[in-house]
C-alpha cells in the first residue's frame, strides 16, 4: 500500500502540513495481519540514534541468533539517518525554525494578492514563483513529518516518540495555517484569468496541480472556516487515530501459555496446526469483547466527524470525499462494487467450497480461511530468498525496475522485523522528493510475507520513479498507486509459477495467489460495504458495538459463502483494520488495482515488446495525468462497464484451473 497518496498542502479541504505527519497509514495491506508488537522491548533504530548511537542500525548477536533460529536469516532494519539521525538531531530544531518562518514570510508576501498580481501581464511568471515557494516549503515539511510518522511506525508505544511525534504533527499544523489562503485564493480566481496565465511555460509546468485543486472548489469553505478545521484537527480526528494505534499496539492476546501482541497472534490464524489457529481466533475474539466499547466509541467519533465535515463542504454520498481524493467518478466506482459483489458466488464462495473439499469438511471454521493448504510446502523462507525471488522477478521484467528496487535493500529502506511496538502490517511511505522511500513490513518467512515485499516494492518503485515531478505533482490517487503494488505481486507470482515444476506445488501456489486476490478484491469490497453501512447509519445516531457486529457479519457473510462458518466472537474483528480509522473508504483501491493489472497483465501477455517502458512511464508521472489518460497507452477503459468483468474473470480462470486440478 502506498503513504501519502496527495500532496500535504494539495488540498483547502485537508489538514495542510499537519498530514505531513501522519504515517504512512494507507499503503498497509489489510489483509488478517496487522502490528507486530511482543512482549520485550528492545529500542528502534531511531530511538538509538537519538541517544547518540548512529541511526543505521545492524542486527545485534541476539537478534540473529534468534532470526537464525526461526529459519528467516538476520532482517534489515532501515536507516532513517537519510532524513535525521534521531529524534533529538539539531536539524529538526533548525527545519522547524525555518519553516516556520518561511511560513509566515509566505503569508507576507502574498496574502491577498493572487487575484490582481495573476491579472497582470506578468502573472504567469509571478504565481510560478510563488507556487515554488510553496512547494520548497511542502518538502521541507514532507521530511519533518514523515520522519516523525516512521519514528512513530518503529515504536507506537514508546512515550518519547509518542511525544515527538504530536508535538512535530502540532508544529506543523500551527506553520500551516499561514499557508491555507493560498489555495483557496487561488481557487477564486476566474478561470479564463488562471487559464491566461498558464500559458507562461514557468506556471504551465505546474498545470497538473492547478487543475487537480481546482476539482476542490465546489467544496471549499471560507477562510476561516477552513482555519478551524484545520486547527482543530489536532484535537479533533488526528487524536482518535493516535488512541486507535495506541489502543491496538498495547493489546495483549491469551494464545495457550503465550500472551501475545496481536501480529504474531494474527499470524497464528496461517499456522498448520488447526489447534492453534482456533486459540488464536478465540483469544482474539476475547480481547477484543473485552475492549469493543473503546473501538465503538473511536468508530462513532470518526465517523460523526467526517459526517460534520462532509455537510459542511457539500459532499452528497459518504464516500465522495475520497472519490475526489483518488480523482475517480463515483459511477466507476459503483461499477466496480456492482461487479464485484455479483461476482461473489463464482469467486469467494466457489473457491472456499474447493478448499473445505481440500480439508475434507463440508464446512471451515473461519478461523481456516487462510489455513495453509494440506499438500502446499512447509518450508520457511529465508529472508536472502524472498529477496532474490522479487528481484529476480522484477529483473525479468525490467533491469531498470530491479536496479531501483535493489536500492531499497542496498541503502537500508526496508525495516523488516517484527519488533515491539511496531506499526501494523505493512507500508511503503514516499516520504518527499528530496529524500526517497521507506519500507515497513513484519516478516515471519511465509510465503505471503514474500507477496507482501513484492507488493511495498512495487509502491517503492513507484515513488522512487514519480518523485522527479516535485513535492506537488509527484503523490499518485491511490487507485493507480494499488496498481504499481499489485503489478508487483503478479510479476513475482508469475515468476514463481514458472520455476515451480512439482504439480501439487504448483496447485498449493496457485491457490495461494487466488486467496490473495480475494483477498485484495472480494474482502476489500466487502470492507467497502460494512464501511458504507456504518457512515450512513451514523448520521441517525451512534451504533452500538453490537450493532458494528451485525453489520460486519452481514457482509462477511455475504462475501464468504455458506463454506465458511462464522463462530461466535468474529462478529468484533472489524476493530482492528486500521483503514476504517486513518482513510475512510480507501479499500476499495486495492480492488480497484487488483482489476485494473490483471488487465494490464493481459495486455504484456499478449504484446510484451516495449511493454516495460510503457509501464514505468505511466509510473514516472506521478499524479500528473488523470488514470484515464494514463492507460490510453495500454488500450484500456476503466468506463467500460464491462472492464470490470474483465479482470475478475482471470481470478474466476484461476479457480476454473485449480478445480480441473482436483
Amino acid at each position: 500500500m502506498t503513504s501519502r497518496a496527495s500532496s500535504a498542502l494539495r488540498k483547502p479541504t485537508r489538514s495542510a502540513l499537519q498530514t505531513k505527519a501522519a504515517k504512512a497509514k494507507p499503503a498497509k495491506k489489510p489483509t488478517a495481519k496487522p502490528a507486530a508488537k511482543s512482549t520485550s522491548k528492545p529500542k528502534p533504530a531511531v530511538v538509538r540514534a537519538a541517544r547518540g548511537a548512529t541511526a543505521k542500525s545492524s542486527a545485534k548477536p541476539a537478534k540473529k541468533a534468534a532470526a537464525a533460529k526461526t529459519g528467516i536469516g538476520a532482517l534489515p532494519e532501515w536507516n532513517l539517518g537519510d532524513l535525521y539521525m534521531g529524534i533529538e538531531a539539531p536539524e529538526i530544531a533548525h527545519d522547524l525554525a525555518k519553516m516556520d518562518s518561511e511560513c509566515v514570510a509566505f503569508e507576507t508576501d502574498y496574502k491577498g494578492k493572487l487575484a490582481e498580481h495573476v491579472a497582470r501581464e506578468d502573472g504567469g511568471e509571478w504565481l510560478a514563483g510563488a507556487v515554488r515557494r510553496y512547494e520548497a516549503i511542502d518538502d521541507l515539511a514532507g521530511r519533518l513529518g514523515s520522519f516523525a510518522g516512521l519514528a512513530h511506525a518503529g515504536d507506537s508505544v514508546d512515550p518519547a516518540i509518542s511525544k515527538f511525534y504530536g508535538d512535530i504533527s502540532e508544529r506543523l499544523t500551527a506553520a500551516s495555517t499561514h499557508l491555507l489562503f493560498f489555495p483557496l485564493e487561488l481557487n477564486r480566481i476566474d478561470d479564463a484569468v488562471i487559464e491566461r496565465a498558464m500559458e507562461t511555460p514557468a506556471l504551465g509546468h505546474y498545470r497538473p496541480w492547478i487543475e487537480d485543486l481546482r476539482k476542490d472548489k465546489p467544496y471549499q469553505l471560507e477562510d476561516r472556516v477552513e482555519q478551524l478545521f484545520h486547527e482543530k484537527s489536532q484535537t479533533g480526528y488526528s487524536a482518535w487515530n493516535r488512541l486507535f494505534d495506541q489502543t491496538i499496539a498495547g493489546l495483549r492476546f491469551q494464545v495457550g501459555a503465550k500472551e501475545l501482541a496481536i501480529e504474531p497472534t494474527l499470524n497464528f490464524l496461517q499456522d498448520r496446526d488447526g489447534a492453534k489457529r482456533k486459540a488464536a481466533a478465540e483469544a482474539l475474539a476475547k480481547t477484543f469483547k473485552a475492549n469493543e466499547r473503546t473501538f465503538a466509541l473511536i468508530t462513532n467519533t470518526l465517523a460523526k466527524d467526517k459526517d460534520i465535515s462532509d455537510r459542511w463542504r457539500g459532499f452528497q454520498d459518504v464516500a465522495d470525499s475520497r472519490h475526489l481524493n483518488n480523482r475517480v467518478e463515483r459511477e466507476v466506482v459503483d461499477a466496480l462494487v456492482a461487479s464485484v459483489r455479483a461476482a461473489y458466488p463464482k469467486l469467494s464462495h466457489r473457491y472456499y467450497q474447493l478448499k473445505a473439499r481440500w480439508f475434507k469438511k463440508k464446512k471451515l471454521a473461519h478461523w481456516d480461511r487462510n489455513a495453509p493448504l494440506p499438500f502446499a510446502a512447509n518450508a520457511t523462507i529465508a529472508w536472502p530468498e524472498a529477496k532474490n525471488m522479487v528481484l529476480t522477478a522484477y529483473r525479468g521484467f525490467s533491469p531498470e525496475m530491479a536496479d531501483i528496487a535493489q536500492r531499497f535493500f542496498d541503502d537500508s529502506w526496508i525495516d523488516a522485523p517484527v519488533r515491539p511496538g511496531k506499526a501494523p502490517g505493512a507500508f511503503s511511505h514516499p516520504t518527499t522528493p528530496s529524500a526517497h522511500p521507506y519500507v515497513l513490513m513484519n516478516y515471519q518467512g511465509k510465503p505471503r510475507d514474500v507477496m507482501t515485499l513484492a507488493h511495498e516494492l512495487g509502491h517503492g518503485v513507484h515513488q522512487v520513479l514519480a518523485a522527479k515531478n516535485g513535492a506537488l505533482m509527484a503523490p499518485t490517487p491511490l487507485t493507480l498507486a494499488e496498481t504499481a503494488s499489485v503489478f508487483g505481486e503478479m510479476l513475482t507470482f508469475k515468476r514463481l509459477l514458472s520455476e515451480t515444476k512439482d504439480a501439487r506445488q504448483r496447485q498449493a501456489l496457485l491457490a495461494g495467489k487466488v486467496e490473495d486476490m480475494i483477498n485484495t478484491v472480494v474482502r476489500q469490497i466487502a470492507f467497502y460495504s460494512f464501511e458504507r453501512a456504518v457512515h450512513t447509519e451514523r448520521k441517525n445516531g451512534e451504533l452500538t458495538a453490537e450493532r458494528l457486529g451485525q453489520i460486519w457479519l452481514s457482509v462477511q457473510t455475504e462475501s464468504l459463502g455458506e463454506a465458511i462458518e462464522i463462530k461466535p466472537g468474529y462478529e468484533n474483528f472489524w476493530m482492528y483494520i486500521p483503514h476504517f480509522i486513518h482513510s475512510p473508504f480507501y479499500v476499495y483501491a486495492y480492488a480497484f488495482g487488483d482489476c485494473l493489472v490483471n488487465s494490464l497483465y493481459a495486455v504484456y501477455e499478449h504484446a510484451a515488446d516495449g511493454f516495460a517502458e510503457r509501464y514505468l512511464a505511466m509510473l514516472a508521472a506521478g499524479g500528473t495525468k488523470h488514470y484515464s489518460e494514463l492507460l490510453k497507452p495500454f488500450g484500456l477503459d476503466a468506463k467500460d462497464p464491462k472492464f470490470w468483468d474483465g479482470g475478475l474473470s482471470v481470478i474466476a480462470g484461476m479457480i476454473d484451473e485449480l478445480e480441473a486440478m482436483g
